[in-house]
């Protein structure tokens, strides 16, 4: 069992470029199933959290590669040609 307080402390890394991506700031649960479709990262647009607008990137529990001791792994790609070289690299 892990604790939601235990996935935020944990740093979101990118698997398809090595890139940090932030913190996990919630979840999406499905309300019927009972399980977790996508976790959300907040990006900290905002500046001491006024100014600006914070971005989120939500990221299907599908893509999560590995969950380890410090760091949760995702397969993320944001835009098309990332995605379908992402997939050549995974066959």
């Amino acid at each position: 069992m892990v604790r939601i307080s235990e996935f935020q402390i944990k740093d979101v890394v990118n698997v398809a470029d090595g890139r940090k991506l932030g913190n996990i700031g919630d979840l999406e649960i499905n309300t019927t199933t009972g399980k977790i479709d996508s976790i959300i990262i907040s990006t900290g647009g905002k500046m001491f959290g006024i100014f600006g607008k914070d971005e989120e990137v939500v990221i299907p529990w599908r893509n999560i590669v590995k969950i380890g001791t410090d760091v949760i792994l995702v397969r993320f790609y944001q835009s098309t040609e990332e995605y379908q070289e992402g997939q050549k690299q995974i066959y």
